[in-house]
């Protein structure tokens, strides 16, 4: 079973419940060093959709924003994809990739 503290900090980072409720975030997927969840189709710009985002041994994060596509194979693009971020950068990297308001 994976440990979930890293997915609930990374959360926890973003703006918890709040966020949740900003953005439509769902479909959440926690491992030991990541988190991953949904965007609402057509709510974020580029037609971002999936949202990962994982903690690297620098203690930095890795963000990437992901346009999953369905058919009769799963495929993915990666629109973009940042290295080095920190915990206190999340919340406007977040917004400035997605277009997306993470608070009033």
């Amino acid at each position: 079973m994976a440990d979930l503290q890293v997915a609930n900090t990374i959360l926890a980072q973003l703006g918890g419940r709040r966020f949740i409720a900003m953005t439509g975030a769902r479909d959440f997927i926690g491992g030991d060093n990541h988190l991953m969840f949904s965007l609402p189709k057509g709510f974020a710009k580029e037609g971002i959709n999936k949202i990962r985002i994982t903690l690297d041994w620098t203690d930095t994060y890795i963000f990437e924003a992901l346009k999953f596509y369905r058919g009769p194979e799963l495929k993915f693009d990666t629109i973009k994809k940042m290295d080095l971020v920190y915990a206190d950068d999340l919340e406007d990297i977040f917004t400035s990739i997605t277009g997306l308001d993470t608070h009033l």
